[in-house]
Order: C-alpha cells, then structure tokens, then sequence
C-alpha cells in the first residue's frame, strides 16, 4: 500500500512504546508517517484513560478530525487503546463520532492490521473490543521512533488494584514476558546502537510472577551484563515490593543509572490504605533510607496524587513532609480524577475542587523549589549527557545525564546518540545549560 499515517499518542512512555508498534504496523502495510494530521491517509489515536484530561483532549482531536474526514472520504480514523477498553466506551465513542472507521482495545492491537485491511473492503465500522486472554504476544515488531532511547516492555498489566487506578481494568492482570525475548530484544537494540533501555511495566518489581525463573533484580542484571556502552532503566517500581535485593544489583553495576522512580503518591497512612496501596508512610522512608544507604548519590522521583476522596488538610500537610524529608528530584503531581469502575469513584467525602487546586499548586511549589535546588548544585560541575535531540527554537542540542537532568549545549558537529561531557555553566528550574569540554 501506498499513503500516509499519523499516529497520536496520549499517557505514558508505555503508550508510546505502544504507537511504536502500531507505527511497526502501519509500516508493514506500506504506510509512511507524517507529522501533518491533514497529510494522513490513516489517522490513529493511541487514547489513555488514567485520567479525565487526556480523555478529553482526545475527544477534542478526534471531534476536530469531521471536516478533515468529510473532505477526504477515504482517510481511515482509528481509535485504540486505554480509553476504547472501557466498558460501554467503544459504543459511546461510535455513536458520538460515527466517522470513526476503526475501534479497537488494549488487547487486540495485534489485529489492527486485519481491521484495515477489512476496512478498505467494507462501508461500516469496524470494532472490536477483546478481553484479556492472559497472554503475551511476541509477534508485534515496533518501529521505533525515540532514537537513542528505546523502551522494552517485561509485564503487561496489573495486580495491584489501587483504589484510584483504572489500570488493571483496561490492561488485564499482570502477565510477564520471557527473560529470553527480554535479553535478546536488549541485546539486538544494544547492537543497533541505542544508547539508553526503558524497562517497562506497571510494577517491574513483581516480574516473574511464576512465569520464568529469572526475579526482575536477576533479569536487571544479566541485561546490565551485555557488551557496550549504553544506560539502563526501569518504570514503574511499586513502594511495596522494593526489595534489598534490587538496591544491591543497582549499586553494583555502572550501567543502571543511579535513578529511581519510586512513587508515593501520599503521605499520609490515612490515605494510602484508602488507596490500597499496601505499605506506610513509614515503609516508604524506610525503602528510601535503604536505597541512600548503599547508593548516596541516588536521586529519587516520585508519582503525588492531591485531592483523594477523604483527604484533610492533615492528610496533605504530611504529603507535603514527606516530600520535603525525601528531597525528590521531581515529581510527578496530579489531582485526584475519578474514573468510573474503580473503588475510588464509589468514595464518599469527593474533594472540593477548589481545595484540590490549592493543594496542587502549593505542592507543586514545593517540589519545583526542590528540583531548583538540586539543579544549582551542578554549576560548576562537568557531566556525561547522553545527547538525545536537537532544538530547533534554542539552536542547542539536549540530552539527560543518568539522573535524569535535562542539559542543553551547543556543538559544531551533530552529536545525536553520543554521550558528551558537558561543563555546566547555569541552572534554570528543571534544566541546565552549559558547553562540550
């Protein structure tokens, strides 16, 4: 086939590893991208349903997609992932935008080229919304596109059923991928010459889960043991299953970055048990104080939800302490959004809106004057970046060093994919700018 695509992304970096393979798709049938929406011959909507904004802002570019659609009749509209999963959604979203060509879920993505092909043969819609079987499919080839950056899934799904948390609903339970596919995807990517793995899942602490003979520290460490220069990281780790075990593997190899997504989501033990979230505010600074004994330099990111049904001012009071005492590199901040099907939703005592927007804007000040803090100290200093880009509007490449820091410098050669050490000269809130020594 001959023609365009455009794939739009919402959510996570699991959501884009997800469009890489729906790219992966796409190209096996002919197809090349373009950044024009209005270019497109198939236009993809790879949706999210953690929360009610990202709905909506899909809602609103597939809504702007009618004209586009009524002017060019045989443009294919499709709409995947998290949001089309929901129960009674697939049927809403036809009903409200019934130029949509094609609706599919989290759990038949292998099948979106079946549905185009069916497409171009028949007038109505095609939708298709499957449950979770249990299994994990191996046969989806991603185009990847975040060059040199490049994420591998090991779970799919959830067990954990965090009151709040759609997740599990709309991605099934927790199911892992062999450590052989694992290693040999490491391996291929380390060989193709990207610098930098992403391993991902829902909770990577409780890979195995009786499915392999490898733990996940186990499998962290046979991938840090592969040839060549490259860094290695890992989302998300659940407080809960933390484990000595995993601190120990860190430490000891140079290849995973001494960086830790670790979220918390509150402090206050009120509210994590209401979020069944399995552990203390106490567990918590334990698992830190654990991670900084062995490894000092480590820096810690984290996930905060303000506005929980029942929240207090109490209750938000020790979040904020507890982010202060933790000293996090940057947070993740977000208000409470109920999602219909979860416990959470069914709550009584919903936040105040305009508590939760005081309380979001208080915390988010106090993690920002954490992250500038900790920007200021790299004045001065001279760090390894790995370049990932160029920006076009400040004329300066950028990239991150393995604490996740954004720094931006000039180059007279292009030195995207290379690790460059880099003087730092200032600091502004989250970034850094400096020069190539």
């Amino acid at each position: 086939m001959n023609g365009y695509y455009h794939i739009t992304t919402y959510g996570c970096q699991m959501n884009v590893h997800e469009s890489e393979k729906i790219a992966g798709i796409l190209s096996d049938l002919g197809y090349k991208a373009t950044e024009k929406i209005e270019d497109a011959d198939i236009a993809v909507f790879n949706t999210c349903c953690i929360r009610e904004n990202a709905e909506n802002h899909a809602f609103g570019n597939i809504g702007m997609l009618k004209k586009l659609k009524t002017a060019k009749k045989n443009m294919i509209i499709a709409v995947g992932g998290c949001f089309t999963q929901q129960m009674g959604k697939a049927e809403n979203l036809h009903e409200k935008f019934p130029y949509v060509d094609i609706i599919f879920g989290t759990h038949n993505l292998g099948k979106l080229k079946d549905y185009i092909l069916k497409k171009q043969t028949v007038k109505k819609a095609v939708i298709e919304i499957l449950e979770d079987d249990g299994k994990v499919y191996e046969e989806i080839k991603p185009l990847r596109t975040s060059y040199p950056n490049a994420w591998i899934n090991i779970t799919y799904g959830c067990n954990n059923f965090c009151t709040y948390c759609i997740v599990p609903y709309v991605r099934g339970r927790e199911r892992s991928r062999r450590s052989a596919d694992i290693i040999n995807e490491a391996k291929e990517l380390v060989a193709l010459g990207y610098k930098e793995i992403t391993l991902l899942g829902q909770n990577v602490n409780s890979y195995s889960n009786g499915t392999d003979d490898l733990s996940f520290p186990q499998l962290l460490e046979a991938i840090a043991g592969i040839e060549g220069k490259f860094r290695l990281r890992f989302m998300t780790s659940h407080p809960k299953d933390f484990s000595e075990e995993l601190v120990k593997v860190i430490s000891r190899n140079p290849k995973i970055c001494k960086s830790v997504h670790l979220p918390v989501q509150s402090g206050s033990d009120v509210i994590l048990k209401a979020m069944n979230r399995r552990y203390s505010s106490a567990d918590y600074l334990n698992k830190v104080s654990m991670l900084k004994r062995y490894i000092p330099e480590c820096t810690i990111t984290t996930d905060l939800i303000v506005g929980f049904p029942g929240e207090t001012d109490e209750d938000f009071i020790a979040t904020l302490n507890l982010v202060k005492e933790v000293g996090f590199s940057s947070a993740f901040s977000f208000v409470y959004s109920k999602r219909d099907g979860t416990v959470a939703a069914r709550m009584e005592n919903q936040v105040d809106p305009e508590v939760s927007k005081r309380r979001i804007m208080e915390l988010i000040a106090t993690v920002n004057a954490l992250t500038r803090s900790q920007s200021e100290k790299y004045v001065g200093t001279t760090v390894e970046i790995l370049c990932e880009d160029y920006d076009n509007k400040k004329n300066m490449y950028l990239g991150r060093d393995e604490f996740g820091r954004m720094a931006y410098f000039r180059s007279e050669k292009d030195v995207i994919g290379e690790f460059v050490n880099v003087k730092i000269n200032s600091a502004s809130g989250i970034s850094l700018t400096g020069e190539i020594i």
